[in-house]
């Protein structure tokens, strides 16, 4: 009986313990990691509240060649593609590289031509390598309203930063290096019902509502679109359009490399004898 007892006695104080144990662990265990909070984005201004007055005019006129580029800029366009084609909202939405974002940043020292560039320097690339044509003067009303439409979208943001959803996002690496026959796939099945099978976008009344990818009337080799971590970051946050984020990395990187793997124009940095030292 006495043995009894104390086994009996043993028993309680180990399940005494044991509970105490637990309920330690339970009170020192850490809180939960609060959620993520989506990052506040910049707003600019309605484009109802553009100005009345000479400025204002400037500025509807940026608008109107950021939309329509061929018909607005057409001497200095040499495809058919429009500054909205990768600035998506007229230049106003967040992670799809917004001017909003851009203007503030600008002068800027860029690694791609190995000068301080201006946001005038900037917009003369997207139309050399992007548009595939020739830049418009510095001095010129082209210029001037883009200038002008671009630091309208900035009123009130912070100069010499980068705003949240200015840019592209950046893309994490692949698992696997980038793979052609899983780009295509991916192509056929989220891409090819708005740029069509073969690449070459889908137009309407005379205007692409939707890019060629490839082909001779897209960006040239000279583009950022043509690098395959740029374009895969841009898929990423934009595509299939209106489903932004729904594509895996890999999938992204996939289908970027798929579309960046076809002919188009050359950089015309290149010349017979290699690249031009004195190109910007």
């Amino acid at each position: 009986m006495k043995v009894q007892t104390v086994a009996m006695a043993a028993i309680a104080v180990a399940a005494s313990t044991f509970a105490f144990a637990i309920g330690r662990a339970v009170w020192q265990s850490p809180e939960p990691a609060p959620p993520r909070t989506a990052p506040t984005y910049f707003q600019p201004p309605l484009e109802a509240s553009i100005p009345d007055d000479d400025f204002g005019a400037m500025v509807s006129r940026g608008k109107a060649i950021f939309v329509d580029t061929p018909t607005h800029a057409a001497d200095y366009v040499g495809n058919e593609l429009s500054c909205r084609s990768c600035h998506l909202d007229r230049g106003r939405m967040p992670n799809s590289a917004p001017m909003w974002g851009a203007w503030v940043r600008y002068p800027q020292y860029r690694a791609k031509n190995q000068i301080v560039n201006t946001m005038a320097d900037r917009i003369a690339g997207c139309f050399r390598f992007s548009m595939n044509g020739t830049p418009p003067p510095a001095d010129s009303d082209v210029m001037r309203a883009l200038q002008a439409y671009f630091f309208w979208m900035a009123t009130g943001a912070p100069t010499g930063t980068t705003l949240p959803g200015a840019g592209y996002p950046e893309v994490h690496p692949p698992a696997s290096a980038p793979d052609l026959d899983r780009g295509g796939t991916v192509y056929a099945e989220k891409c090819a019902i708005c740029h069509g099978n073969d690449g070459e976008g889908q137009r309407s009344g005379g205007r692409y509502v939707f890019p060629p990818l490839w082909g001779s009337n897209t960006y040239n080799k000279g583009a950022g679109m043509y690098r395959v971590d740029l374009a895969a970051a841009f898929i990423k946050a934009n595509m299939p359009l209106g489903k932004g984020g729904s594509l895996s990395d890999q999938e992204a990187w996939d289908v970027a490399a798929f579309v960046n793997s076809h002919e188009r124009p050359a950089d015309p940095r290149q010349s017979a004898g290699g690249r031009d030292p004195s190109a910007r």
